[in-house]
């Protein structure tokens, strides 16, 4: 089986998304890339994580940077109106790209009904250009927007963006996915995978970042949280 292929087994098995994400890296690892690009991601997380930029994000209890973005068509949308109305998710997708960031949307389509019942609205937001995010909201069935942060300046701002080392530039070039080109802009970084919930009045009340491409959390994890906001509302 080809890259595609592979993807569309594992998407359809039924596994929970860490599942998914751990039987697809094997799949990459051992057949789809070469060895050389392998060790070369590797090695870039694992310097990620040593550098302690996951530390640095912010974190629950901070106040989340307030922003606003263009909607694949444009259409400016502020992390203040959503708020107006209740919670907010927010994850942070590296483009479509990445087959990794692709199974996290689709599993956050698939729990988005249940995220949307408990009060909270859903965004995503990638670096990526627009025609890019028209065609990974097509491609992943999304009913919730991919908002443009063109350099990433509110991923900055969260502070989850960072820069990939040459050596890495060169395996994702190497995987055809030169940022560049998908990006719009030759700055050669990413967010790295985060998701937060935010509280009306601004505050982190959830947050989950890694520096470890495969490894994300369940959609469902947020759900605790969103019904804990739900009730003080309620109160």
């Amino acid at each position: 089986m080809n890259f595609q292929e592979t993807f569309a087994m594992i998407a359809r098995s039924g596994l929970p998304l860490q599942g998914k994400l751990d039987a697809f890296e094997v799949e990459f690892d051992t057949r789809l890339a070469p060895p050389a690009v392998v060790e070369a991601l590797h090695r870039s997380v694992d310097e990620l994580i040593a550098s302690g930029a996951p530390i640095r994000a912010l974190k629950v209890g901070d106040v989340a940077p307030e922003f606003s973005l263009p909607d694949p068509d444009g259409n400016p949308v502020s992390s203040k109106s959503l708020l107006a109305s209740g919670p907010l998710v927010v994850t942070f997708y590296r483009g479509i790209w990445c087959p990794f960031c692709n199974y996290d949307l689709t599993a956050l389509e698939e729990s988005r009904l249940e995220i949307e019942a408990r009060g909270a609205s859903l965004v995503a937001i990638s670096q990526q250009t627009a025609p890019n995010s028209r065609k990974s909201q097509r491609q992943n069935g999304l009913g919730f927007p991919i908002l443009g942060d063109h350099g990433g300046e509110v991923a900055a701002r969260f502070n989850v963006r960072w820069t990939l080392p040459d050596y890495a530039r060169v395996a994702h070039k190497t995987l055809g996915a030169d940022l560049a080109q998908f990006n719009g802009e030759d700055s050669w970084t990413l967010p790295m995978p985060a998701r937060y919930v935010i509280a009306q009045d601004g505050t982190i009340v959830y947050a989950e970042v890694n520096a470890d491409y495969t490894r994300r959390p369940e959609p469902s994890a947020v759900f605790p949280v969103l019904e804990q906001l739900a009730r003080k509302r309620a109160a």
